[in-house]
């Protein structure tokens, strides 16, 4: 784990969080001696997750606008025959 002095970390703050980010945590030291944990906060949510939304749509509603949006009416106008 590395320690840096207050000035040191003042000064390369960048670096210095960047070195926190990759080992977990940093420590910085005072003159007087206190010492001060830097770790990266942890998020608790994936970034995949949206927030969902209210519509008033039924399934064969939204198959239905997707497959128009595709350029299909329907399932079987997907396999072209002799082929």
């Amino acid at each position: 784990m590395q320690v840096y002095t207050y000035s040191e970390a003042r000064k390369k703050l960048s670096s210095v969080l960047e070195k926190a980010e990759t080992s977990g945590k940093v420590l910085i030291r005072r003159r007087d001696g206190s010492t001060f944990a830097l770790k990266p906060e942890r998020s608790d949510s994936s970034p995949l997750d949206v927030p969902s939304i209210k519509a008033r749509v039924t399934t064969d509603e939204l198959v239905s606008i997707i497959r128009k949006d595709r350029g299909r009416s329907t399932a079987s106008t997907r396999f072209i025959k002799g082929r």
